[in-house]
């Protein structure tokens, strides 16, 4: 007991040993645990970037100002839904917990849905986003539907998207053929 304590007072502790395998359990946990979060932040940041490039290209395809919400944390929802027809102010959404959550994703698929028939793409790859409640796989799922958001982004298919702006004078009058 006499050592245990002795080692315990000890500050250079951890410097005695040269390996993992020599650690005691605790410190190579914690070891563990600190890798595991420098990958998963590098992954996130990674992801952030890709996505925010991705929304960007195209907003830009679809014609829209203001791309560079792609790269503002929640402004980046409101851009989706603003090029999925739907209104910005919906991203408060985010503020109600479950249910407002719920909701908002259901109008990001939505939102993803437009957005895919807009480009020409079938609107049925939205349902992709879906696959995170997919025990097992969704991880794959969500890799695939990054993917298609790539192929939307970087393919050059001529997209001919046109703003549907209604007028009072318009609105009343009937064309004629």
């Amino acid at each position: 007991m006499g050592i245990f304590l002795e080692k315990l007072g000890n500050i250079n502790y951890l410097e005695n040993f040269t390996s993992f395998k020599d650690m005691p359990i605790p410190a190579a946990a914690m070891a563990f645990i600190a890798a595991f979060l420098i990958i998963a932040i590098i992954i996130s940041i990674i992801g952030y970037v890709y996505l925010a490039l991705v929304w960007s290209k195209i907003a830009k395809k679809l014609n829209y100002k203001k791309s560079w919400l792609a790269w503002i944390p929640i402004a980046n929802i409101s851009l989706v839904l603003i090029l999925g027809g739907f209104h910005w102010a919906l991203t408060f959404l985010i503020l109600v917990p479950i249910f407002g959550w719920a909701a908002l994703w259901i109008l990001i698929i939505i939102s993803s849905w437009k957005i895919f028939d807009k480009l020409h793409y079938p609107g049925a790859l939205s349902l992709l986003l879906l696959g995170v409640f997919i025990p097992n796989i969704g991880g794959i799922i969500i890799i695939a539907y990054l993917v298609v958001l790539g192929f939307l982004a970087w393919t050059n298919k001529k997209v001919n998207v046109k703003l549907r702006v209604t007028s009072k004078k318009s609105k009343g009058k009937k064309k004629k053929r």
